[in-house]
């Protein structure tokens, strides 16, 4: 067996992986130790990647409406298409819309064919919804998109400061290294309105009111002049300071002002100024907290401003720090995958224009920024754009507004989607469907958040008539017309030209530049080692502006709305620790879906208890732009008049939890990043009559035709958990051919159904309109049992049997119920002796804060009572 090394697939810390085929689409996964980025860790997400490479749900050959159709017959189509509409009405009336899934050179390719040849701008990507306000605040600030920060520099803080970023759930690695420098004496300090699992572990936590970030941060800056650390020989030398600037961050920086505005005690805020004066050593993370707003850019610009004026940048241990989301977003940064920007971190003025143009020969190349995502998906719904080709996303589900969206999608003449998933909300409205590689048959290069570029390596040989799409695009590149330019015969010839181009007429104005890397041939390419461009940046106090220095950008904390009439609650949106996007991926995997089996609503139990909103129960959140159905889950972490919803879930997995029908279509004036962090809401409860699941092996099925459904990936099946207020005879349909045993009981309102197959159990189905159901893990376990149990109908073996309760730990699949008996039978005294009893926390670490929690709170009736 060959080991291969490679790239996690998920999000933006770049994780080293060692990849073992074991068997037909199956494979060992490994952390590589040699791997900056993680040195041999894996979160929960990466950990179980190998469950993650079957073909199930796999578009496998290409589809022009829903027939099969030959790559040449739907190559010639797309190409054909897009050739006329350009013809007919302008470059401006085809657009694409891509993806931080997508390898550099796939990226590279698609940015090439659309701004160079078709000679639009109109290409954006879904790093747009997730980290633009950071490329716009640093290009203001910097001159040029560049994070001035690397993960070296957690180890060497004093201070770590995290903004807007549940770090512990979302980015597990970065946070299992920020713990292993607090237990070393740094501090921590989180600055987000939820008391998230990263909250709970942090030396102070600043419940701030949401949107308030600026005038937070002026704060600290105003703070850190008067305490005298304002940097005067760095400023004097470095910076580029407006006029205005301190008369301006003056207004309102008070301690008590902003204690006020942020809605937080002013001890607590006064400490986290003295402490950041305090430590000259200190890393400020930021991640979509701040980006996700309508004043994202500000908000960055808050952050770099005062790390700018304290000297707090280009050297170790001191530097603002954006971390990103997806696992290519910095890829597609640096070839210019955002319609505001060209390529290899240039504008689109005259020079760097005429420069690409002669670079690539290109016939055309586009004259100014095209549509960036909300623009796009408006300009299509108008009918401006009249072809689109969606690449590795899935805006239907992902956009703000997605119901507007929809309806887009739906009224354009020409939709292109090339995908790993045959079936996804936005491929309904596809007119050509394309084959597209999936992790594990990818070739090429992704970047970082701390610009470290990796190899993502193939192990997998690409099922069926799969393709990758760096080949997509280069075809379509090749009918429209331009074959010599397209004329790739693999990612590396790709990588060297980026490489070249990075480099070309670069006389040091631009930071980013990969000099040397374009002159290797294809084995250097398929043996190139992780490696971080950019030195340590800035460490000269030298700035990509045209007189060196760094700009501080004036910014106001923007007055922050009152709660709206028939809108009181604030809706804020984000991830769950176990799932990734729209669950494509980590949908499939049963280890990660048991994490958190349902879209939940977080409301606080004041909210809670006014609105008559009942833990466990159903409601339903509305905002102007639409509605969704979530389960309540009752959270103490939440602010009053606040609400937390989840992003993963689609229409191909539950009737609920379509959280992007909800945000208001609003962006960030610079970044044109959507502000999905603060939309004005509502929430009622919904009764439902009955409630039950259904468990089923096989293939997934049809979401049932009821107020809720939510589907769960389980080992050999499916588990569905449903509600409604209607006959639920319906669900009898889903129910395979086979030997029925069944038991109804009218005074509980319950009925209980196996069905068995080849003498084994085939599936159940459990409802109830007054009694308990039964734990789930049992019947799960009974489709993979040799005979079938007498105590079926039960849902339990007979005696009594342990209930693992939800999943804490899934990296080795341990409930909350086992940690809890572990604690208190062994008389477990911290998360380090759970870890040795259990396992649990000694793999990504991301369920330490739950363990923390747990610990405390089963230990707390024993000292109540010392």
């Amino acid at each position: 067996m060959t080991e291969i090394r490679t790239t996690c697939a998920y999000c933006g810390v770049g994780c080293g992986i060692r990849a073992t085929v074991t068997g037909d689409r199956q494979v060992r996964i490994e952390g590589d130790p040699d791997h900056p980025a993680n040195r041999g860790r894996l979160c929960s997400k990466g950990t179980h990647l190998g469950e993650t490479v079957g073909l199930e749900g796999r578009l496998l050959h290409p589809m022009i409406g829903k027939r099969r159709a030959s790559w040449d017959k739907a190559l010639d189509l797309v190409a054909k298409r897009f050739r006329d509409t350009i013809a007919q009405h302008g470059p401006d009336s085809v657009a694409f819309y891509v993806s931080g899934q997508l390898l550099t050179e796939d990226y590279y390719v698609a940015n090439k064919l659309m701004k160079g040849f078709i000679g639009s701008a109109n290409i954006d990507t879904n790093s747009r919804l997730c980290m633009s306000s950071a490329v716009a605040g640093h290009t203001r600030a910097f001159g040029e998109d560049i994070v001035p920060a690397s993960y070296e520099d957690i180890d060497a803080a004093d201070l770590i400061v995290l903004v807007g970023s549940n770090t512990a759930w979302c980015h597990p690695i970065v946070y299992q290294r920020i713990r292993a420098r607090c237990d070393a004496g740094a501090k921590l300090v989180v600055i987000d309105p939820r008391r998230t699992e990263t909250a709970e572990q942090a030396d102070l936590h600043l419940a701030i009111r949401p949107g308030s970030d600026v005038a937070l941060m002026n704060g600290a800056l105003a703070w850190a002049r008067t305490a005298g650390v304002v940097d005067e020989d760095f400023l004097s030398a470095s910076l580029a300071v407006p006029e205005d600037f301190w008369t301006v961050l003056d207004e309102g920086s008070d301690l008590w002002s902003v204690a006020k505005t942020c809605d937080v005690a002013p001890a607590d805020l006064r400490r986290f100024y003295e402490w950041f004066a305090a430590t000259p050593r200190t890393v400020t993370l930021f991640s979509q907290g701040i980006n996700q707003s309508t004043a994202g850019t500000d908000q960055v610009n808050a952050i770099l401003n005062l790390h700018l004026a304290t000297g707090r940048i280009g050297k170790p241990g001191a530097a603002p720090f954006s971390i990103t989301g997806q696992p290519n977003a910095m890829g597609g940064r640096e070839v210019g995958g955002l319609a505001s920007t060209l390529a290899a971190h240039m504008d689109f003025a005259p020079e760097n224009r005429a420069r690409v143009q002669r670079f690539w020969a290109s016939p055309g190349i586009a004259s100014k920024p095209g549509l960036k995502a909300v623009d796009l998906f408006r300009e299509l719904g108008q009918g401006r754009i009249k072809a689109l080709w969606i690449m590795a996303t899935n805006p239907a589900v992902s956009m703000p507004d997605a119901g507007s969206v929809r309806d887009a999608l739906a009224a354009c003449p020409f939709v292109v989607v090339s995908d790993v998933i045959a079936e996804t909300d936005s491929s309904t409205y596809a007119h050509v469907r394309l084959p597209a590689a999936a992790w594990g048959e990818k070739d090429g290069t992704v970047t970082n958040s701390d610009r470290t570029i990796s190899r993502q390596r193939a192990f997998l040989p690409l099922p069926g008539e799969a393709r990758p799409d760096w080949w997509i695009v280069k075809e379509v590149g090749r009918r429209m017309g331009w074959k010599t330019a397209f004329s790739y015969d693999r990612p590396a010839e790709i990588w060297r030209e980026h490489c070249r181009l990075s480099a070309y007429e670069n006389d040091g104005t631009r930071l980013f530049a990969l000099p040397g890397r374009s002159s290797g041939g294809h084995a250097e390419y398929d043996a190139m080692a992780p490696f971080r461009w950019g030195g340590t940046p800035f460490a000269d106090g030298r700035f990509p502006t045209p007189d060196g220095r760094a700009r501080l950008i004036p910014v106001t904390q923007k007055p922050l709305p009152e709660p709206l009439r028939d809108w009181p609650m604030t809706l804020n949106t984000g991830r769950y620790r176990d799932h990734w996007h729209t669950m494509t991926r980590t949908g499939l995997a049963p280890k990660l879906a048991r994490h958190r089996e349902e879209p939940l609503v977080e409301v606080h139990p004041d909210d809670a208890a006014r609105l008559a909103l009942n833990d466990g129960g159903l409601a339903r959140v509305a905002t102007p732009q639409g509605e969704s159905l979530y389960r309540v889950s009752v959270s103490a972490g939440q602010r009053p008049g606040e609400l937390f919803v989840p992003i993963h879930w689609t229409d191909r997995t539950a009737k609920g939890g379509r959280t992007g029908l909800l945000p208001r279509p609003l962006t960030d004036p610079y970044s044109g990043q959507p502000g999905f962090k603060r939309t004005p809401a509502s929430i009622a409860a919904v009764a439902t009559r009955w409630r039950g699941f259904v468990i089923l092996t096989g293939e997934a099925v049809a979401t049932p035709d009821c107020l809720w459904a939510t589907r769960v990936a389980i080992p050999r099946g499916w588990l569905w958990e449903v509600a409604g207020d209607d006959n639920p005879a319906v669900l009898e349909t889903l129910l395979p051919k086979g030997q029925r045993i069944e038991a109804t009981d009218p005074a509980r309102g319950s009925h209980r159904v196996a069905v068995i197959a080849d003498d084994r159990l085939a599936a159940v189905l459990f409802l109830t309109e007054r009694g308990e159901l039964p734990s789930r893990d049992w019947l799960i376990a009974q489709l993979s049992a040799g005979e079938i149990a007498p105590t079926i109908l039960a849902g339990r073996a007979s005696g009594a049997t342990a209930d693992r309760g939800a999943i804490v730990c899934a990296c080795f699949d341990i409930g909350v119920r086992t940690i809890v008996s572990a604690i208190r039978d062994q008389q477990l005294a911290d998360v380090a002796a759970i870890g040795a009893a259990l396992g649990a926390g000694t793999n990504c670490g991301s369920c330490r804060p739950a363990l923390a929690r747990l610990l405390a709170e089963t230990q707390e009736p024993a000292h109540a009572h010392g």
